[in-house]
């Protein structure tokens, strides 16, 4: 059974920091995609950051490069988005998705068929 389980979202000022995990069944996270999306209020679900974890290989988007680093634990079957210089157009819910394999469209939403419960963060001005 594929489980994603996110944590970590609160609320915080803007310029602060927030760290989001992400665990994952031990089937579901090796040779996998596992990517961060935000759904803000009133916007389209946005890709933030994935990795393929058999490789390690990292991709960002333009709004959160330089400022997110996604990270993976695979003694836990965990990643992380470590998030800093955090902006009010940051908040959002966030979720962990996950796709076996390599996800060619990485930030694309219906190239993973697995989903966290999101965890919501929110950015203060």
């Amino acid at each position: 059974q594929v489980q994603l389980v996110e944590s970590g979202g609160g609320s915080v000022q803007a310029g602060g920091s927030l760290r989001l995990s992400c665990a994952a069944t031990a089937h579901t996270y090796r040779r996998a995609t596992l990517a961060w999306f935000r759904q803000a209020p009133g916007k389209e679900r946005e890709g933030l950051a994935a990795v393929y974890t058999a490789g390690g290989n990292t991709y960002y988007s333009d709004s959160v490069k330089g400022r997110f680093t996604i990270a993976q634990d695979n003694a836990k079957n965990t990643i992380y988005l470590l998030m800093s210089s955090l902006k009010p157009e940051d908040t959002g819910v966030y979720y962990c998705a996950a796709a076996y394999g390599w996800a060619a469209r990485r930030f694309a939403g219906d190239e993973y068929p697995y989903w966290g419960q999101g965890t919501q963060v929110t950015v203060s001005s």
